[in-house]
Formats: C-alpha cells, sequence, structure tokens
C-alpha cells in the first residue's frame, strides 16, 4: 500500500476514535440543557440534514418498499432504543464509565448468535462473556462507590444490547443497499421515530446554554455523521478485524476526554472493570472455529 494511503487510512481512523470518544462527554454537557428525548432528537435532526447533504452529493438509490419495515427496525435500535437509553443512562453514570460499558456490543452479539441464530459457541467464548459481564458489573458498581449498583448503568447496557440488535440485522441484510445508502436511511427512519420528542423540543432549543447547544450540534456531525462516513472510508481501504482494534483506543480517549472537559476521575474500581471488558472483548479476536467480529459501527 502507498504510503500516502496508509497515512490516509492512520488520519481517519484516529479521526473516528476521537470522534466517537468525544460522544460521552457531549452527552453529559448536552444533558446539562437537555432532557434525554429532545437531545436524542436534536441531535438527529442535526445528522438527518448533514446526512441529506451527503447523500445529494453523493447520490443515494431510493429504497424499495419491500425493504421499508427493515429501514424501520434498524432506525429503532440503532437510533431511537440505543439512544434515548444512553442518554437516560448517562443522566447517572460518568461519561468514563459509559465510554467503557458501550463496549460490551461484541458480548450481546455474541448471546444473539447462540440463542438468536442458533450456531455453536466455544467454551472459551462463553468464558469470554462471563469475563466481560464480570467486568461490566465492576463498572457499575465501581462508579459511585464500591456496592452502589446504579440502574443507569444497565441502561447504558440496554443501549450496548440494542446496537448488538442493529448489528445483526445490518450483517443479515446488509448487501441490499451500499453503506452510505444504509447509514442514511437508518438515520433518517431513527429520526422520524424519534419525533415522539417532539413538543417542547423548540422551547428546549431556546432555553438551553450555548455549551449545550453547541454540544449537540457537534454531537450531531460528528459522532452521528462524519465518524461514519470515515469509518466506512477505512474498512473500504483496509482489513476489518486490524481496523477495529483502534476501536479499543475509544475507552482511554474517552476517559482523558472527560478529565479535560468535565473534570471527571474515574475510581480504581471503574478503570479495573475497564480492563476486564477490553481484555475480554480482544479475546473474542482470538481465531477459533467460531469468530464472532466486532460491530463495525460503533454507537456513540
Amino acid at each position: 500500500m502507498p504510503r500516502t494511503q496508509s497515512l490516509k487510512i492512520v488520519l481517519a481512523t484516529l479521526f473516528v476514535v476521537l470522534c466517537w470518544a468525544y460522544s460521552p462527554a457531549g452527552i453529559h454537557i448536552a444533558l446539562q440543557g437537555y432532557d434525554p428525548g429532545h437531545l436524542a432528537l436534536a441531535r438527529f435532526i442535526v445528522a438527518s440534514v448533514f446526512m441529506a447533504i451527503v447523500a445529494v452529493w453523493r447520490g443515494i438509490s431510493l429504497p424499495r418498499l419491500k425493504d421499508l419495515p427493515l429501514l424501520m427496525l434498524l432506525g429503532l435500535f440503532a437510533v431511537f432504543l440505543h439512544h434515548v437509553a444512553l442518554n437516560f443512562g448517562q443522566r447517572g453514570i460518568t461519561a468514563g464509565a459509559s465510554s467503557v460499558l458501550a463496549q460490551s456490543t461484541p458480548l450481546f452479539s455474541l448471546l444473539i448468535t447462540c440463542f438468536v441464530l442458533r450456531q455453536k459457541v466455544s467454551a472459551w467464548h462463553w468464558g469470554c462473556l462471563v469475563l466481560g459481564m464480570l467486568g461490566a458489573a465492576m463498572v457499575v458498581a465501581g462508579d459511585h462507590g464500591v456496592g452502589a449498583l446504579d440502574a443507569h448503568g444497565l441502561l447504558v447496557l440496554l443501549a450496548a444490547l440494542s446496537w448488538s440488535i442493529y448489528f445483526t440485522l445490518q450483517k443479515l441484510h446488509g448487501h441490499r443497499y451500499d453503506g452510505l445508502t444504509m447509514v442514511c436511511y437508518t438515520v433518517w427512519t431513527g429520526t422520524a421515530l424519534l419525533l415522539v420528542y417532539l413538543p417542547g423540543l423548540g422551547a428546549a432549543v431556546t432555553a438551553a446554554a450555548p455549551q449545550a447547544n453547541l454540544a449537540v450540534l457537534l454531537l450531531g456531525v460528528f459522532p452521528s455523521a462524519l465518524a461514519y462516513l470515515g469509518w466506512a472510508y477505512v474498512l473500504s481501504h483496509s482489513d476489518v478485524s486490524r481496523a477495529s482494534m483502534a476501536l479499543y483506543l475509544i475507552p482511554p480517549c474517552a476517559m482523558l476526554i472527560a478529565a479535560f472537559l468535565l473534570g471527571e476521575q474515574p475510581s480504581l474500581l471503574v478503570i479495573a472493570g475497564a480492563v476486564v471488558v477490553l481484555t475480554s472483548v480482544l479475546a473474542l479476536n482470538i481465531p477459533s472455529r467460531l469468530r464472532i467480529q466486532r460491530p463495525e459501527q460503533l454507537h456513540q
């Protein structure tokens, strides 16, 4: 691969990591002026407009009528349920802990593979699952002190489960459209579902502090739009499994960003849980008879 091309891939990967690492801190800032439902809708209105500009520029195909139920399901799990649960969860959990729990998506994908797709799962992968869930419990319990099991952390895990369902559907049916087209319709259908939170949104926007509105704008443009385009570029020019390894940089980067923007200092138990979660997810990528791939697009 030419050196210039390699440099572009590295820079694009770093851009994606930073975008998705900013997301937990950005959500915390935006929640200071918005309730969780209004935040999800405002963020994806921005993302929808941005993706519409990209769609007109690049040109995408119209959806087939028979695919509308599938596209609505993708929007439901990737946008509506994932981000509403994430926003409600982050009202009571730190940005750093949230970024760690979001990495549990491959663990839920393993459960879907076993119980929904009826594929055989090795003992090694079950061990990774148990280890990962133990790490997630450590993060949830340690975020506000040992023994302080908080339901907000469970909501973030629900968001990760929702993304796993989306990823499974996308892997099974994503061949119907190219990557850009699928992302556009997922964002747009999810935004349409979020319109249930439209009442009061205008008042929320005008009442929110400038920093909250800026956070919504940044969340809509960078983690929700540009990062997906950047990640699609990376995947089209490099090996999926190798490129996905870079995504494990997101939790430590998210903790650094949260420390800088929010003054967060994760507890030792959260850090230990983060190590356990990331170790278990990394172990899933060790070659075996069954290979559980990491989602090609994350859910920040």
